[in-house]
């Protein structure tokens, strides 16, 4: 992310960790930190670093905001107790789902004060409990400029991974961990391809999943028509590449790389793990099943590849879904109001 950042203008302060417990190690330090350059607002993301955070932000005086993108019944033991016992050190907590902040509610206890964007004097609610932190929703949101289309990009791709230009491709970029159920994913692919055997099928990422992941390909015979590329910086091209994008996960909070596929026109097939549900929209932008029900994706797969109208009608959705919704600057701006909200309350407390 730094070389990201810094292209844009902005300032960035690394404090290197090479664990979880070693972040701890450095709360005086960000602390010091924090003090020395009159930072206004911290903004934590991920459970750990956030009770960094919070830990700052108690000897620091200064506001913390945290982003929860994971539903808590999926953290391991001690995740969840370190989240849940230090969740009230903390001004506001952003959920970037509904499926997330029902999470957040019931497992954390705290009767939270209720923050609505964007922020007017008569739209911050306070309840009795008003020491309590503010929850809200942020919804993930994406680049709609960048992640467009590209047809080149996408036929170069093809080339690349001897993919013909007319095959109809479904794809899907993930990290090769448990919940995204890849093993299945691969399943419905073979399911697919006795209805349909000219498709092919991309797999972008990779993680500690990957050889369990290949042996399954290979068992099942289709290591020709199932490429998996690697890690990619640059993944447009690949969901240019893409006719459908699919899902197999059983948790989810809101996914980045779903949106940034939807925004490149790309028809979703996906169960409806987490936000899913609340980013597709049935019969409009894709198609969804329960999470128990995986091969009703391999029937979604066939019949969107015997029905083109239908597939370009779903991609055309997805595309207007998110530009509408889901996009960067709409996030941006209520992350902005949100910083300011919090600057102008600490400017009037007189800190």
């Amino acid at each position: 992310m730094v070389p990201a950042i810094v292209e844009q203008g902005a300032t960035t302060i690394c404090f290197k960790a090479n664990n979880n417990l070693q972040m701890f190690q450095r709360v005086g330090e960000i602390s010091q930190y924090v003090q020395d350059h009159q930072i206004d607002v911290i903004h934590s993301h991920l459970p750990w670093a956030g009770v960094v955070a919070r830990l700052v932000g108690k000897k620091t005086g200064v506001p913390v905001i945290y982003t929860e993108h994971n539903k808590w019944e999926r953290y391991n033991k001690i995740t969840y107790w370190l989240n849940k016992l230090s969740f009230r050190w903390q001004d506001a907590a952003v959920a970037v789902s509904d499926d997330v902040q029902q999470s957040i509610r019931k497992n954390s206890s705290i009767n939270f004060r209720e923050f609505i964007l964007p922020v007017k004097q008569s739209s911050v609610k306070v309840y009795e409990t008003t020491h309590e932190p503010y929850l809200l929703n942020v919804l993930n949101g994406v680049n709609t400029n960048h992640f467009v289309r590209d047809e080149e990009a996408g036929l170069l791709i093809r080339q690349e991974l001897g993919i013909p230009a007319n095959a109809p491709v479904i794809g899907t970029v993930s990290v090769f961990r448990f919940q995204k159920r890849l093993d299945i994913w691969i399943e419905i692919a073979a399911a697919i391809l006795q209805k349909i055997p000219e498709a092919h099928f991309i797999i972008v990422g990779d993680g500690p999943l990957k050889e369990e992941l290949l042996v399954k390909r290979k068992s099942l015979g289709i290591g020709e028509r199932i490429h998996m590329p690697g890690l990619k910086i640059d993944v447009k091209p690949y969901f240019s590449a893409m006719d459908i994008y699919m899902m197999s996960s059983i948790f989810e909070g809101l996914p980045i790389a779903l949106l940034e596929a939807m925004s490149c026109g790309c028809a979703v097939i996906s169960t409806k793990a987490g936000g899913v549900g609340e980013v597709v929209e049935e019969g409009k932008s894709g198609l969804l099943c329960e999470v128990n029900n995986y091969m009703k994706l391999a029937d979604y797969g066939v019949q969107l590849m015997h029905s083109s109208d239908q597939r370009f009608a779903l991609a055309e959705g997805a595309r207007k879904r998110v530009v509408a919704d889901f996009s960067i600057t709409k996030m941006a701006k209520q992350l902005e109001a949100l910083y300011l909200f919090f600057k102008d309350e600490r400017i009037s407390q007189g800190n």
